[in-house]
């Protein structure tokens, strides 16, 4: 069944995210839903919609549940000016309460007033969530430990640093939820795909529409300079498209009528009438933007580790708050004070967000970039998977080769022309989308009477099976012969290799020729360089057409005449070896995306070549290269290396704030400032080393 997004509406704490994911996991029995902090979003089935509200209220009083189309902008930007508003005033009372404590003499009723203002002024929406939390017996929620941290300083006086902290604090998480916002413009304004509006062609007027308003059929304008807002065929024009918001390639592609045009696309230089052949709900815009926007919702295993630690590190260290304000000072018989101050500093270093935050941004950075080079990613584990590549297999049709055929010579046997053979071939190939079937076909010129063809069968990995005029006609692979028991020479020929076999007759073979793209070396070249020594061919070509590719572009390892289920026990044969070796090295199968779909999804890392317009390609791989180029691969991997490096970088550099800050608050010698900083100030940074992976230039 299917499941709709919906937006944790005032969400603002990761360690409360993770706490509504386990309550909605428990609440709803579904291990598979993932609170996404990112975008503070949810897939959830919408019959649990208001079971799951509920779970949501309970868990965490001030966030409710709303559908994601519901999400009112202005609103969101009225709230953060409001924040704002609200730290200026805070802000200004704090000076007049600091200038009257420093005038000699002053009241302490009005001193406790005037730094109390600013406390509840900026601290009011933290203390009701903390009650709730109260109510609910959740102590370990950053806001109970606040206000418990900021309390404890007002009962034992140190009001300037009591309403520092509560305003520093709220200042350190707007700060840190405009960085997030940022982040997710980054990406969006890197992709740059959705467009707002279509131009329909209707009683020859142009009307104005929203693209999911554009019904299948109808005809659409597109002007120079404007991005195609639908998926379709150009109808009238000729004109160069932009492809790079789709594919990361700024190179120009000429269009004309009859070809095929993807929406996210722009045109270039003249105007373009194109019919429309799929919904918007069903456009390549809408498939890469849905895939992108859910991409963080499947975590990597360091995103889930960070979580759980956070679980254990803050009852921990909040507990040692406890043990350090009231046992010390009874053993050496010192002030409670004193112990107490520094148990408070404790509490606010206990709150786990800088953690919890970093590691789900570096995957939501990296899965960005990766879009931006025209590599969609389908979860930040299949992207942590990709840093553990031991072996790297490509299927060799349409991934290391264009995959575009032509006929290099028709070989005849038994009597047989060269004629005949290509009128059968083209007769059985007539129903077949196959890349080869299409190249048969542009070389036979006469027209296709399909009332000749009587039946028709495609016998998966071999051929096609078919009468045509009476005659039971063979035409496929060399294993299509020898299943059908028919004499045959030349089984072994250096090129792709059509054979034709008419009524148990040999009639001879088709040589075909396939080229080589230009970037498949110089792709294996980079995979050398990062470090991947075990590079495999897999084709259901012959040995000495497969050899040939292999020789040309560097490949030692190669296995031909593979059926489908043969490339399937292949790869699995592959990662038996690969794991007797090292258990954590994965797999990566590269193949054209609808014929390799079985091994692609049994595969530890499946990548689908130029895929998007296929849901056999979006159901099955993990990894889409748009741009249908094998330099996509290594670069996915280089990205998924800088990606984890930036999370370890945050949860080292958040790790090693704490235990020094930790260690001084229990030394004495740290201040609720400085415990602040260990806190949201640690978060802001992670966030912004985040960021960094947008800008870093790869090899």
């Amino acid at each position: 069944m299917d499941k709709r997004r919906y937006i944790l509406k005032n969400l603002d704490c990761p360690g409360c995210a993770a706490k509504i994911e386990t309550a909605l996991q428990k609440g709803l029995n579904d291990n598979t839903i993932n609170v996404n902090f990112t975008n503070k979003t949810v897939l959830l089935k919408k019959e649990y919609f208001n079971t799951a509200n509920e779970i949501v209220k309970n868990t965490d009083p001030g966030v409710e549940l709303i559908d994601f189309s519901k999400i009112n902008n202005d609103n969101e930007q009225f709230n953060k000016k409001f924040i704002l508003t609200k730290i200026f005033l805070s802000l200004f009372f704090y000076t007049i309460a600091l200038i009257y404590k420093n005038i000699s003499a002053p009241n302490l009723t009005i001193e406790y007033l005037l730094f109390l203002i600013p406390y509840f002024l900026i601290g009011y929406p933290v203390i009701l969530k903390s009650l709730n939390n109260l109510k609910n017996r959740q102590l370990f929620d950053e806001n109970f430990l606040i206000v418990v941290a900021t309390i404890g300083a007002i009962f034992i006086k140190e009001l300037p640093e009591a309403v520092a902290v509560m305003l520093f604090y709220n200042i350190g998480e707007f700060l840190q939820d405009l960085a997030v916002d940022r982040s997710k413009k980054s990406i969006t304004n890197l992709l740059s795909l959705k467009v707002e509006y279509a131009t329909v062609i209707k009683n020859e007027k142009y009307i104005t529409k929203k693209p999911d308003d554009v019904n299948v059929g109808e005809i659409i304008v597109v002007k120079p300079g404007e991005k195609i807002p639908l998926d379709g065929v150009v109808i009238e024009g000729e004109s160069f498209i932009d492809t790079s918001a789709l594919t990361g390639e700024s190179k120009l592609k000429k269009v004309k009528e009859g070809d095929e045009i993807l929406s996210g696309m722009i045109n270039d230089s003249n105007l373009l009438k194109i019919k429309v052949t799929k919904p918007y709900s069903e456009s390549t815009i809408s498939k890469i933007l849905d895939l992108v926007e859910n991409a963080t919702e499947n975590k990597s295993k360091t995103e889930k580790f960070i979580t759980k630690f956070a679980k254990t590190y803050t009852p921990i260290v909040v507990y040692t708050a406890v043990f350090i304000a009231f046992i010390p000072p009874l053993i050496l018989q010192e002030s409670y004070t004193l112990w107490i101050y520094r148990a408070l500093i404790l509490l606010v270093i206990s709150c786990p967000c800088a953690l919890v935050i970093s590691i789900p941004l570096s995957y939501f950075a990296g899965i960005g970039k990766a879009a931006k080079n025209g590599i969609i990613v389908k979860g930040s584990n299949h992207l942590e998977a990709l840093t553990d590549t031991g072996a790297v297999a490509f299927d060799k049709t349409g991934t290391l080769t264009e995959g575009v055929f032509k006929i290099n010579k028709i070989v005849t046997k038994n009597g047989a022309t060269e004629e005949e053979i290509l009128r059968f071939a083209a007769y059985a190939e007539f129903n077949s989308n196959h890349p080869i079937a299409k190249a048969i076909l542009s070389e036979y010129e006469d027209e296709i009477d399909i009332n000749q063809i009587e039946e028709y069968e495609e016998i998966k990995g071999y051929g096609i099976k078919t009468k045509v005029s009476g005659k039971t006609v063979l035409v496929g692979n060399d294993g299509l012969m020898h299943l059908m028991n028919i004499e045959h020479d030349d089984c072994d020929v250096d090129h792709s290799v059509v054979y034709v076999a008419v009524d148990n007759k040999f009639l001879g073979y088709i040589l075909i020729d396939d080229i080589v793209k230009s970037e498949s070396k110089l792709a294996l070249d980079k995979l050398k360089k990062l470090g991947i020594q075990n590079i495999i061919m897999l084709t259901g070509d012959n040995y000495s057409a497969a050899s040939k590719i292999a020789n040309q572009i560097g490949i030692k390892e190669f296995y031909a005449n593979l059926l489908p289920q043969d490339k399937i026990k292949k790869v699995n044969e592959i990662k038996e070896k690969l794991s007797a070796q090292n258990k954590k090295k994965r797999v990566v199968f590269v193949g054209d995306g609808i014929n390799d779909a079985p091994v692609i999804a049994v595969s530890d890392v499946g990548v689908a070549m130029g895929g998007i317009g296929s849901s056999i390609t979006i159901e099955a791989a993990d990894i889409i290269i748009m741009d249908d180029s094998p330099i996509s691969v290594p670069k996915a991997i280089e990205i998924s290396k800088l990606t984890k490096k930036n999370a370890k970088e945050n949860i080292i550099f958040s790790l090693a704030v704490k235990v020094i800050f930790v260690t001084l608050g229990i030394a004495g010698t740290a201040t609720m400032w400085q415990a602040v900083f260990a806190d949201v100030g640690v978060a802001l940074i992670a966030v912004l080393n985040s960021m960094r992976i947008f800008i870093k230039k790869l090899n």
